[in-house]
């Protein structure tokens, strides 16, 4: 499902990717080869939670079907989700251990806690693949997207969507989860297009990515702040959006001030069409899944990881972890149609329903 437009970005910002946060070349460490495994491959896929659309919707389709691509038909994908709960996660990858499947591809609620279960796979010769967080321990490969270059791209067209005004009130910045690395990464990359740039008047790190967090937190700042005083907010995700949107449309703004988002999920990509969101950012599910699949598929193989990960990124326990890092789009109302359309995410019916069809229309959406 690679597209020509993804591929075309992924070559233009291969030496940006590679220089990006702690990434050297993949020559610095050579992974250690694991034995073949015996028979059909087995890999066991772990998702971190279903609040936000794309891991159901889009990372597990998408990484079952090019692991059948990459086996004949013959690999078998072994799947749980663990609905935000590292504990339970825990416990599904232990059982995924036991039940000796052949390759792990992780993608942790809590990159701290899921350390042991990744530390269990490597004493019992299972290879791990962190998909989209890096998690710690022992981890043999990495993928995602360039994720302090995600907040970057939230906060600059923040501030382009505010223009000369960008010091007349304050900001509110909602994060994601502390217990996501990716989280800390978007932040960090926002705070360095935003700080010295905008008056930040509050900043929640949201618990659990929840809307309804996002939402209690924004009632509070409206509260603290004033509504007369806000005149924009960071929101990392597209989830948190939609509560921060409804605590601004309950506290009465005749226009709501601009917001960010993540993920290109189809609520927010109809939020951008009608302005109630000013961007998001597009991330290329099928290339980010694709590559977790083909890392997944070698190492269960025994295979090296040299025509795959071209850098390495240092976690905080591993360095060195052969990686990929996918580029992102900002994705506002302008090109909708060259972004999730043109790769097939959505369909222009998908988007432009009931109350949406008018907006789609003035945006020559059709």
């Amino acid at each position: 499902m690679r597209r020509a437009a993804v591929a075309a970005a992924a070559t233009a910002m291969a030496v940006s990717l590679a220089a990006c946060g702690s990434a050297k070349e993949s020559g610095d460490k050579a992974e250690e080869s694991k034995p073949a495994a015996d028979g059909p491959i087995t890999v066991g896929l772990l998702l971190p939670e279903n609040q936000t659309a794309r891991y159901e919707k889009f990372d597990k389709p998408l990484i079952e079907k090019k692991v059948s691509e990459l086996t004949d038909g013959t690999g078998k994908i072994v799947y749980a989700n663990a609905k935000q709960d590292a504990t339970l996660q825990s416990q599904q990858a232990d059982t995924m251990i036991t039940n000796k499947v052949d390759v792990l591809v992780v993608d942790a609620v809590d990159s701290k806690a899921i350390a042991s279960s990744v530390k269990k796979a490597k004493e019992a010769g299972i290879p791990v693949v962190a998909y989209d967080r890096l998690a710690e321990g022992p981890i043999d490969a990495y993928t995602s997207f360039d994720n302090e270059e995600v907040g970057r791209v939230q906060g600059k067209a923040l501030l382009e969507a505010l223009g000369d005004k960008a010091k007349s009130g304050q900001i509110v910045m909602m994060n994601g989860a502390v217990t996501d690395p990716n989280a800390a990464m978007f932040k960090k990359g926002a705070h360095s297009e935003l700080d010295g740039k905008v008056n930040i008047g509050k900043e929640y790190d949201t618990k659990e990515w929840k809307p309804e967090n996002a939402n209690a937190n924004m009632e509070g700042a409206i509260s603290a702040l004033g509504k007369d005083k806000i005149i924009g907010v960071y929101s990392a995700n597209d989830g948190m959006a939609g509560g921060i949107i409804t605590a601004l449309k309950g506290a009465g703004f005749a226009t709501l001030p601009p917001v960010t988002g993540q993920d290109a999920e189809l609520a927010g990509v109809q939020r951008i069409v009608t302005g109630e969101q000013f961007m998001s950012v597009y991330k290329s599910y099928p290339q980010e899944a694709s590559v977790a699949a083909e890392m997944a598929v070698a190492l269960a193989k025994g295979e090296k990881l040299d025509s795959i990960a071209k850098t390495t990124v240092d976690s905080a326990t591993t360095k060195g972890v052969p990686s990929v890092l996918v580029p992102v789009v900002s994705l506002t109302k302008d090109n909708i149609n060259d972004t999730v359309i043109k790769d097939g995410i959505y369909t222009v019916g998908e988007i432009c329903t009931g109350k949406y069809k008018a907006g789609c229309d003035a945006i020559g959406l059709k």
